[in-house]
């Protein structure tokens, strides 16, 4: 059964976060991440089929929101990703029956980003899966208008910045959202409008601050993704093979973003089957 836990809280915002159980005791864990380009998602977009996928297999899952831009910065959203790790080593492992040493991180899109970031962190995971994430913001295609959203309708900029509140949302409606996101990318100013708080891309870029204590990595992209470059995981690969970290990348031939969207399929099967033998490998089960 699924407990909702706020693993946040100040006086301008609260941001929470759903685990569920495993049957295994002392079982390991689990931190996803949704994706959403930092700016709409929420912890409930971990599809059903995915939570019996992962929970079924023995680990537990502590399923997350953070807060989004551009009412907030990347730097912000790291850093909630960074305390949602600390919650689950203390405040969690108290709480639930899990192992606080056999935690990996799982993230897609936006989130397979903010997944690489945790190997950057002073307290790691054990291991890493990015699904169609990125490792540089640096890149010309985070900069760039992007062709795949220029072949959809413009979005005007008074329409986008409507969809933009006062306050600082933790989850946020792709209905809504999505539309701020097609414009900052049909305009290139994606990284601009999500804000750096003045640190340089690089420094903000997982690829660039690869070290040698950096967690095993496993990467998952589709040949055909129209919104990140599937370039981005092959480099993200490369990078950490040459820093001697253990790191594969699964292609999904003709995949497009978010590919697993066809669960069923025998291709998504067999790539599910190998992010589950990975993470038994690495985290010791």
């Amino acid at each position: 059964m699924k407990t909702t836990v706020l693993y946040k809280k100040t006086p301008l915002f609260e941001i929470q976060a759903d685990f569920y159980p495993t049957d295994r005791a002392n079982a390991s864990v689990i931190l996803y991440i949704h994706g959403g380009g930092f700016i709409w998602g929420s912890r409930s977009e971990l599809s059903e089929d995915l939570r019996k996928f992962y929970t079924e297999a023995g680990f537990a899952l502590f399923s997350i929101d953070y807060r989004l831009s551009p009412e907030s910065t990347l730097s912000d959203i790291l850093e909630d990703v960074q305390d949602a790790l600390l919650w689950l080593t203390q405040e969690g492992a108290e709480r639930f029956t899990i192992n606080p040493e056999k935690i990996a991180v799982v993230g897609s899109s936006a989130g397979g980003f903010l997944a690489l970031s945790t190997g950057t962190f002073s307290s790691k995971p054990k291991a890493i899966v990015s699904f169609y994430g990125y490792g540089d913001i640096s890149s010309d295609w985070a900069h760039t208008p992007s062709t795949h959203y220029l072949q959809k309708d413009r979005i005007p900029e008074s329409i986008a910045r409507a969809q933009i509140t006062s306050l600082i949302p933790t989850t946020g409606s792709v209905h809504e959202r999505f539309l701020f996101y097609v414009y900052a990318r049909q305009t290139g100013r994606w990284i601009q409008e999500i804000g750096t708080d003045g640190c340089s891309l690089q420094s903000l870029s997982p690829i660039h601050q690869i070290e040698s204590d950096y967690p095993p990595t496993l990467l998952l992209h589709g040949t055909d993704d129209t919104d990140v470059p599937y370039e981005q995981s092959v480099y993200m690969r490369a990078a950490l093979l040459k820093k001697g970290i253990p790191a594969k990348l699964i292609t999904i031939p003709n995949g497009d973003h978010v590919f697993e969207k066809d669960f069923e399929s025998p291709m998504v099967q067999q790539a599910f089957q190998q992010v589950i033998h990975f993470l038994k490998t690495h985290l010791d089960i």
